[in-house]
């Protein structure tokens, strides 16, 4: 049984980019008496039926953050749940490329995650390099300050090796030192779990990105979840600092 009716599908706008703060899982595992590890592994299974969702629908590009250069800060116990269950995703999707055919990408310093793990992201990332159809962007070891800073540190390497001049830095240029390097900047930026604050996401990319905040829990964000957060988009007029 579809979602919506068709009707309302077929009239609705889907953007080209929708980037996601999956967030929430702990709080979801607390409701329920269970340790946060368990809200981890639901909100697992939601970001699949997520990216799923995204595919059929004909979204292009779908970000996640999956893990900040800030999360290193919690309990040891969960860090290590939180990067087994990266690693048992990736080894599924792995094994089931052929038949999602999904493009996988990650923003962030890998270099601080376990060889295994470094390994299955650069395979993910080759296998798939061949497929059309959406995109997914996983933030993983991830912060947008420290993208920017990594890209203002490449940029004045190469002013002074004499290779470039500062005065003739563009947005554009200064976007391609980016890890998020052409792909386009995301058009919604959704947030689950009340939270209304931007948590060091994509700063540079979102300038102009229309947010959508909603009180349900990752572990609970569903396909119809989702639909809500684009019918809200779709609602908005997006005039990039023009006149209205």
């Amino acid at each position: 049984m579809p979602l919506f009716k068709k009707t309302a599908v077929e009239e609705r706008s889907v953007p080209t980019h929708i980037a996601i703060i999956m967030d929430g899982n702990g709080r979801w595992a607390k409701k329920r008496g269970l340790p946060r590890t368990a809200g981890h592994k639901v909100g697992a299974e939601a970001f699949r039926t997520i990216a799923n969702y995204a595919k059929s629908i004909g979204l292009r590009y779908l970000t996640v953050y999956a893990f900040s250069t800030e999360n290193w800060k919690r309990s040891e116990e969960e860090v290590n749940a939180i990067m087994e269950l990266l690693e048992k995703y990736l080894r599924e999707a792995i094994r089931d490329m052929d038949k999602n055919r999904v493009r996988f990408c990650f923003f962030g310093d890998l270099t601080r995650l376990s060889p295994a793990l470094q390994a299955e992201a650069a395979e993910a990332v080759e296998r798939s390099k061949q497929y059309e159809g959406v995109q997914v962007n996983f933030c993983l070891n991830y912060g947008g300050r420290d993208e920017i800073l990594r890209a203002a540190r490449a940029f004045a390497a190469r002013c002074a090796a004499g290779e470039a001049n500062p005065e003739e830095l563009t947005e554009e240029e200064f976007s391609n030192l980016l890890w998020s390097a052409g792909v386009p900047d995301p058009d919604l930026v959704i947030r689950p779990s009340g939270e209304e604050r931007i948590s060091n996401f994509l700063l540079w990319q979102s300038a102009y990105a229309e947010y959508y905040f909603t009180d349900t829990l990752w572990p609970d964000f569903g396909p119809e979840d989702l639909e809500l957060a684009i019918a809200a988009y779709n609602k908005r007029s997006r005039r990039f600092g023009g006149a209205k």
